[in-house]
């Protein structure tokens, strides 16, 4: 049998404290929640799932106000993309919208049955988010 030995997509939900973290299976189809990370280790961490998980696309979520305007942490997801760029050449970095996500994560979170105080954990909501915005992303590239 053939088998494809395509890279995994990693996205991340960035934040100026704590970055939310999904990786996607070999196949492309299915983003799975990873982890949520200090923001001040996130690059790290990203290099190592990049070497460990054979990943080979990070997709961070593009932050946008109601009017379309970038938000203000923007900035602060512009210096991490260039301190990436500057540690690795062989991952493809792309965005994704993800003004909705916050939201959707908590909606989803609702209607999984989750309880107030995992609703609360602000890591828990940053880690789904990420998974949306890979699945949103994945669903896009069929």
């Amino acid at each position: 049998a053939y088998i494809c030995t395509m890279g995994r997509i990693l996205s991340i939900d960035f934040g100026m404290k704590r970055s939310g973290l999904a990786l996607s299976d070999p196949l492309k189809m299915i983003a799975n929640g990873l982890d949520t990370v200090d923001s001040r280790e996130l690059l790290d961490k990203v290099l190592e799932l990049a070497s460990s998980q054979d990943v080979e696309t990070v997709v961070i979520g593009h932050p946008k106000r109601m009017s379309g305007e970038d938000s203000a942490i923007e900035n602060n997801i512009q210096i991490f993309i260039q301190e990436l760029r500057k540690k690795t050449d062989t991952l493809n970095v792309d965005r994704m919208d993800e003004r909705f996500t916050s939201k959707l994560a908590l909606d989803s979170m609702i209607r999984a049955g989750s309880t107030k105080k995992q609703r609360s954990d602000k890591g828990l909501i940053d880690k789904v988010s990420a998974t949306l915005i890979l699945q949103e992303y994945l669903n896009q590239d069929r």
